[in-house]
């Protein structure tokens, strides 16, 4: 049965289910990359084959296991809260709302907490990004190595990589357009890069270690800051197991993507 809460900050939607993962979708963003299509509408809610971002998002978390679910809002926060309302899940389906203040992804991760489990690893998934990765096989990796957060990767181009060591540690984050480089600490000599593709997996220990959410700030440099003190390390994935729906160019791309995967 569907119980919902109404409070200022939080709207929360609960279901009977315990599973090994939660999660955090973060769809608060202007969606300024696929404008004009966010003018009127958030970017969870563009549509895919008729299927909105944030539903395939959802699913997807839901068929792999995931128990809980967070989703932020601030762009037509109330396009994406009636919607959730509107459908039935099978999980906690949590929002976090920042109306008030948008927070960036490391911000509205922070924020977001609050409305997590303290006892079970958060998985990370940007709204626009779909995929077929194996979450469960990320989850393995993730325990097997004892990390604190485990980045998902692959080899592709870009302009901004994050750098990893010999030993699969992040050490680094480069931006090629600008030749801006942070390090962990002193700057490695020799390096893996990968292009970050927008889900990791956290430990609860991670959300403590972060910045209050008072202001708007970004995920990378948390990383690179929490990594100096602990292990975080990354998945790879193949680059066909992925695609950004960043901008309205890449939207019919991702259509005949998203359309093969139903054959």
């Amino acid at each position: 049965m569907l119980f919902i809460r109404n409070q200022k900050k939080n709207v929360s939607l609960h279901f009977k289910q315990n599973k090994a993962m939660q999660a955090f979708i973060p769809a608060a963003g202007l969606g300024t990359r696929l404008r004009p299509l966010t003018d009127h509408r958030p970017k969870a809610m563009i549509e895919i084959e008729g299927v909105p971002l944030l539903k395939i998002a959802i699913d997807n978390l839901i068929r792999q296991g995931i128990s809980r679910i967070v989703v932020n809002v601030h762009h037509f926060p109330d396009m994406i809260i009636d919607y959730i309302v509107s459908h039935t899940w099978g999980v906690p389906i949590s929002i976090s709302d920042e109306r008030d203040l948008l927070l960036d992804t490391g911000g509205g991760l922070k924020k977001a907490s609050s409305l997590m489990a303290d006892d079970e690893p958060v998985l990370i998934h940007n709204v626009d990004v779909l995929s077929t990765i194996d979450l469960n096989q990320l989850l393995s990796l993730h325990k097997e190595r004892n990390d604190m957060a485990t980045l998902a990767v692959s080899e592709r181009k870009t302009s901004r990589y994050l750098l990893f060591d010999q030993r699969d540690k992040l050490t680094g984050w480069a931006n090629t357009t600008s030749g801006e480089t942070k390090w962990v600490s002193a700057p490695a000599t020799q390096c893996k890069q990968f292009a970050f593709s927008g889900i990791a997996i956290v430990e609860p220990a991670f959300l403590s270690q972060m910045p209050v959410a008072d202001k708007p700030y970004p995920i990378i440099p948390v990383y690179l800051e929490v990594a100096k003190s602990n292990r975080i390390s990354y998945f790879q994935h193949s680059s066909n197991a992925w695609f950004d729906v960043g901008t309205p160019l890449k939207l019919d791309a991702a259509k005949q993507w998203y359309h093969s995967l139903q054959k």
